[in-house]
């Protein structure tokens, strides 16, 4: 249904703030060492309750979820550590005598770095045996009718996506074993001082070797997995669950699915690596779809600059997994270094942002106004009294249909930001000379060429474009939360009430009727999760009637409640579904809801598929501020650890920073449209100061970010009011252009000027930057009165420099300033432009007359108009004359065209009116020396002029000086006297 803008407005208008502020951020972020918005950890202590054969399985669930936990944080302590051998001191030779001192305090300090990685090592060997053991306790034969829930099959795909980017930033840090030589260095120095150091050095050896073996964590979990052969059925339902989760999209969430890319190909050479027959695992997922997954994602994000390439993993494991080694088909898959030119180009297709940006606004434009209607429509259904409920209903389901929506939108558009970044890591720009033909290639970092160098300035459009899309979209979800809540929970209640009271219902009366098992099944879905007080159509007679599937059970009816299922009740309904549909046994064929070996219809079966998958979105939907905050979460693009330890630097100039860049872009750029994005990029260092302090738990990381922000918003600030005061000084200039100019002007349109809106910038008075509010509007307007001065300044001195002639440009140039103050004034409240011109030409004391600009023209008149000028009685000109008194003046100042007209275009017309003037002195320049001095100062010219006349009178100097003093005496008169 098309939607009136004005209707949309309207809604959207509902959540402005009061001082109708305009909204240039994403959702609001306020850093804190509080648990993370991020971070939501599920449980399922009620399961018990229900009465089902789960209380082993969730048991086991929270112990993995508790490992996977800890391994985050495991993972976080590896990404963020940085070498502490670059900060020892190194003792001169006269200092040598203390060397055995320096040995001691160098082992103190690594010792504290150690033992966080002896804990790391520790913790992958418990979870690799608790992983392991839950393999093989699913592959035990009185196991083997029941599989594991899909809850336990996620939480040990997470768990086992934690080991494996444990293993991967372990190979990839060199700061660790380049800190552990010396660790070991130094104990083996000052080990005499102890007496029993034979368990150190075991332990020692133990950490050596989990350190420099390259994929030390995956071989220990192979050992921990085959300790008892019978893991592979439990490694091929994992493998088929990840197969089709990826093909059916059933990962909801981008995270989720970068999981299912990351574990696919550490399942498959663990699966193939088995003693048992490995062809097994390819008679029931067929190669070819493994292939089109490995093609499909070259690149996999990993880590904020670490990417996983599936290629490359593959080709490395098969040097330590002999019986993978066979699979050439596999390995022959090319990784994104080795792509040849047109492939390349077939996955830039694929992963630019620019290829998609239309799509991605189009879906942006139509989301906003479809949810603006239905917001809109939610508001007035809340403030409609007793509104028939069909109706609400129908508005409420409309609202959740956008949610999910929106969740879906945001999920696809920062999974494309992610992947982009993974391809810009894996291909770095190789043509940086051609960029900068000044420096050798040897110059720049690797991080230079995969950031700085390697987006174009179409892709930083297209990037800034899409990353305040996502705020924009991300902040009006936050902003409605408490709005659409009993929306929500009520449209989620309905759901789930409709298919247990009524959809089970038909299902017990028919297909399942004379299956007593299933039939069981379904009464305890009925039983877990049917909301009987909700009915209020039946007596309780016939409401016990209808919760046992009686033959007069019809559709019922029930009023909506805002009660959502619990995420116990979630896991318990999947659970009961997949004993429905495939006996609990994952290994059947035909795939998660296949049909093949099924005595349920197919059309009952798509309907418990459906109801499945709405299930896994419920969590989701209910946990919305946390979706919110994940699906916007952009920090991201701010670190860059792995590449900081590999230049061996200690920071990146801020020109590497990419949120930076991205601002910058936005400054640089002609398109006007893109302005009003230009604070969206400092949401990133929100996002990544909240990461570095509530995720990764670093100090140092959030100081580095404090302290980059503290700079970028003084150059922002800066860089923003020259453009801004270049485009008012270019409206100003091009609007006192002459007509008669333009019209006889061969390309007039250059000197027009293209409209932009600053005036949405210059009401903003809270901008949120790592937990401080910052008025943007105050620093402006503080930024602006220095500019104006600084130009009024600018252009006395230039007059200095020059001839009384040039007084008609001053003049004009002052017009021009005066003109772009007044139209910025009507969006800023800066100083009057009296008062500045006044305080430039110190001239604001009650008891002064002569100002700056008056003492200027008079020595001018004495030094070298009166002495060189002779009046032509043609023209009625003062020109100069051919005995001229050389006056010596200093060079002119030079100074950014912002400071004339703003444009060079507008420069150029406007200095070709000045040269019309330049040469002589006449009536216009005697008006604008009335002009400018104004009442204040011009009878004390006129005053200085009769003083010198008189004097020139009494000592008979030069008849001609006299003369023209006289006539510039009448001139002035002439022009004054009006």
């Amino acid at each position: 249904m098309a939607v009136p803008v004005e209707e949309a407005i309207a809604a959207l208008s509902t959540f402005s703030l009061e001082d109708e502020q305009p909204e240039v951020q994403g959702p609001g972020v306020w850093v804190s060492t509080e648990r993370g918005a991020t971070d939501s950890p599920t449980e399922y202590s009620d399961v018990s309750a229900y009465r089902l054969s789960l209380s082993e399985d969730t048991k086991a669930l929270n112990q993995l979820n508790a490992l996977t936990q800890e391994g985050k944080e495991m993972a976080s302590v590896l990404y963020t550590y940085r070498s502490c051998v670059k900060a020892l001191p190194q003792l001169p030779d006269s200092m040598k005598q203390s060397q055995a001192d320096l040995y001691l305090e160098t082992y103190q300090v690594l010792d504290l770095e150690m033992s966080r990685l002896r804990e790391i090592q520790r913790w992958q060997a418990s979870a690799s045996s608790k992983l392991a053991a839950d393999m093989q306790r699913f592959s035990r034969p009185e196991r083997r009718i029941n599989g594991p829930t899909i809850s336990h099959l996620w939480s040990m795909l997470k768990l086992l996506d934690v080991l494996v980017q444990l293993d991967h930033l372990k190979n990839a840090k060199a700061s660790i074993p380049n800190d552990f030589s010396w660790y070991k260095r130094t104990f083996t120095q000052v080990s005499g001082q102890w007496q029993d150091t034979d368990s150190m050095r075991e332990e020692l050896d133990d950490l050596q070797i989990f350190l420099s073996t390259r994929w030390a964590i995956l071989l220990n979990l192979h050992v921990e997995m085959f300790r008892v052969n019978n893991v592979e059925d439990i490694l091929q339902v994992l493998i088929v669950f990840v197969v089709e989760s990826l093909e059916l999209d059933f990962a909801l969430l981008f995270p989720e699915r970068h999981i299912l890319l990351r574990v696919l190909p550490i399942l498959v050479v663990l699966a193939t690596s088995s003693e048992k027959d490995s062809e097994s695992l390819y008679k029931r997922v067929k190669i070819n779809r493994l292939i089109s997954i490995f093609k499909n994602d070259a690149v996999i994000p990993a880590f904020p600059d670490l990417h996983l390439s599936p290629a490359a993993i593959l080709k490395e494991l098969s040097m330590y997994f002999q019986k993978f080694s066979s699979q050439t088909r596999l390995l022959t898959l090319p990784a994104p270094h080795e792509l040849a030119q047109r492939e390349a180009q077939d996955y830039q297709r694929h992963y630019l942002i620019i290829n998609h940006i239309g799509a991605i606004r189009a879906e942006h434009d139509d989301f906003t106004v479809h949810f603006a209607s239905a917001m809109n429509q939610l508001l007035l259904l809340k403030s409609t009294d007793g509104s028939d409920v069909d109706w609400s209903k129908e508005v409420k389901g409309n609202m959740y249909d956008m949610i999910v929506e929106g969740f879906q939108l945001l999920s696809r558009w920062t999974a494309r930001i992610w992947e982009q970044c993974g391809w810009k890591f894996s291909r770095p720009c190789k043509d940086v000379t051609t960029l900068e033909s000044r420096e050798s290639a040897a110059s720049f970092s690797d991080y230079e060429k995969v950031v700085r160098y390697n987006y174009t300035a179409e892709e930083r459009k297209a990037l800034v474009e899409l990353v305040s899309y996502i705020k924009s979209v991300g902040s009006m979800m936050q902003r409605c939360d408490t709005l659409v809540a009993d929306a929500l929970w009520e449209t989620i209640h309905a759901e789930v009430q409709d298919f247990v009271q009524n959809t089970l219902a038909t299902m017990l009366r028919t297909t399942f009727r004379k299956k007593k098992d299933l039939s069981r099944i379904l009464s305890d879905m009925r039983t877990l999760s049917a909301d009987w007080m909700a009915n209020t159509n039946r007596s309780e007679s016939e409401m016990q009637s209808s919760q046992h599937g009686g033959e007069d059970s019809k559709g019922n009816f029930f009023y909506p409640r805002a009660v959502a299922p619990t995420a116990a009740q979630v896991h318990c309904l999947q659970f009961l579904i997949y004993e429905v549909v495939s006996g609990g046994n994952l290994r059947r064929p035909g795939g998660l809801f296949g049909n093949t070996g099924s005595e349920i219809p197919v059309n009952d079966l798509k309907q418990l598929e459906t109801f499945f998958y709405k299930l896994g979105f419920f969590l989701h939907i209910l946990d919305y501020t946390v979706t919110v905050a994940t699906l916007t979460d952009l920090g991201f693009l701010w670190f860059r650890e792995f590449y900081l330890e590999s230049s061996r630097v200690i920071q990146f100039p801020i020109e590497c920073s990419l949120p930076w860049m991205l601002v910058d872009c936005v400054l640089e750029s002609p398109n006007c449209g893109l302005l009003e994005s230009v604070l969206m990029p400092f949401d990133i260092y929100n996002d990544s100061a909240q990461q570095a302090l509530v995720v990764l738990k670093q100090r140092f990381l959030y100081d580095e970010i404090e302290a980059e922000v503290d700079h970028c918003f003084d150059i922002f600030v800066s860089k923003l009011c020259e453009i801004t005061f270049t485009y008012y000084k270019s409206w100003a200039a091009s609007e006192l252009l002459d007509t008669s100019f333009l019209f006889t002007s061969d390309n007039a349109e250059k000197y027009a000027v293209q409209p932009m809106r600053f005036n949405m910038l210059l009401k903003i008075t809270r901008v949120k930057l790592l937990g401080r509010t910052i008025n943007l509007r105050s620093l402006i307007t503080e930024r602006m009165n220095k500019l104006f001065r600084e130009n009024i300044e600018f252009l006395f001195d230039r007059f200095e420099c020059q001839d009384l002639c040039a007084i008609v440009e001053l003049e004009k140039l002052l017009d021009v300033l005066k003109h772009a103050h007044a139209l910025l004034a009507r969006d800023l409240s800066i100083d009057s432009f009296g008062l500045m011109l006044n305080e430039m030409q110190e001239d604001i004391s009650l008891v002064s007359f002569s100002s700056r600009l008056a003492s200027q023209i008079w020595s001018e008149m004495q030094s070298d108009f009166l002495p060189n000028f002779i009046l032509c009685n043609t023209t009625q000109r003062f020109v100069r004359s051919s005995k001229v008194v050389l006056v010596q003046k200093p060079s002119i100042p030079s100074a950014k065209p912002n400071f004339y007209c703003g444009t060079q275009d507008l420069n150029s017309a406007h200095q070709s009116f000045a040269r019309l003037h330049s040469g002589f002195f006449g009536i216009p320049h005697l008006f604008s020396i009335v002009r400018l001095l104004g009442s204040r100062s011009l009878p004390w010219l006129i005053r200085a002029l009769l003083d010198h006349v008189s004097n020139k009178v009494c000592h008979s100097l030069p008849y001609s000086e006299s003369i023209s003093c006289m006539i510039l005496l009448a001139y002035l008169w002439e022009a004054f006297g009006p």
